[in-house]
């Protein structure tokens, strides 16, 4: 197999595969979403949440099924980035991994500096 027909194989796979396309297309998008919904998870543990969301339909074989999924998943990726979901949205769907009793979280108080106001926890 010459080099130009197996480069063309690597790039047809994504776009034959559009539950994989969808996959990393969230997990490129992961970081900026903790960033911006200023989450108190990890990486890592978002995207384990990310993939429990997908091996939940994993068992789902019908086409149309699958491409309504699929564009229902970029409409909630899509919503995510543009900010009209609340953090309590994203608490919801990545249920089970977010622990609220013991969440890092930032102590404010009334004299705190803008500095300390805006810090990453």
């Amino acid at each position: 197999m010459s080099f130009l027909q197996l480069a063309h194989k690597s790039l047809a796979a994504p776009a034959a595969n559009p539950v994989a396309r969808l996959y990393r297309s969230i997990n490129k998008e992961l970081p900026r979403v903790l960033t911006l919904y200023d989450l108190d998870m990890e990486l890592p543990e978002a995207r384990k949440a990310v993939k429990t969301h997908f091996d939940r339909y994993a068992h789902i074989k019908d086409e149309r099924v699958v491409s309504m999924l699929v564009a229902k998943g970029y409409i909630d990726l899509e919503e995510t980035l543009l900010q009209h979901k609340q953090r309590s949205h994203l608490q919801r769907t990545l249920s089970g991994y977010i622990d609220l009793e013991g969440a890092r979280r930032k102590s404010v108080t009334l004299n705190s500096s803008i500095d300390d106001q805006f810090a990453r926890a």
